[in-house]
């Protein structure tokens, strides 16, 4: 394992777990949030915001090391039907699109997230300025970006 990848890996792992963390606080928030309501008659105010913006930050730091752990759905019963040349060439294109998209898309969030700072946007009800999670959220598109990057570094050497 070279030294970027254990940089990538050790990275998208961090962020996983603490996408875990974060889903055991969104659901302490819910159920703290239902007692609240039925025995006090006080919910938690913007709870509802709260969990949207947790669990768009726990996709976008678990997503990366799902990518590692190659959990995600993959439809490729027509590819390997084909030749292993056209197999490598298919997915190295397929592979380069991936990393031009998820590069772009990172930039763009992160651009809004400025966008949304400059013009002080915050969250209705709970008035929660919410540019941390688009933030969070590109950094975990720039982390998938670097472990497809990282997948066709080991594809070319590996060839």
């Amino acid at each position: 394992m070279n030294k970027f990848e254990k940089i990538v890996t050790k990275t998208s792992r961090l962020l996983d777990d603490i996408a875990g963390w974060v889903i055991v606080a969104t659901m302490a928030l819910v159920v703290v949030n239902i007692i609240l309501r039925a025995v006090f008659k006080n919910p938690v105010k913007g709870v509802y915001e709260y969990t949207g913006y947790l669990t768009a930050l726990v996709i976008g730091f678990a997503i990366a090391q799902c990518a590692i752990e190659k959990a995600h759905i993959a439809v490729d019963f027509f590819i390997e039907k084909l030749n292993l040349k056209v197999q490598l060439i298919i997915d190295t294109v397929l592979s380069g699109l991936i990393i031009l998209f998820l590069a772009f898309s990172s930039i763009q969030v992160f651009l809004y997230g400025i966008n949304v700072i400059s013009s002080g946007e915050v969250s209705a009800t709970a008035h929660l300025p919410f540019y941390p999670f688009i933030f969070m959220v590109s950094a975990g598109l720039f982390i998938l970006c670097l472990v497809e990057i990282n997948k066709v570094i080991k594809g070319v050497a590996n060839k």
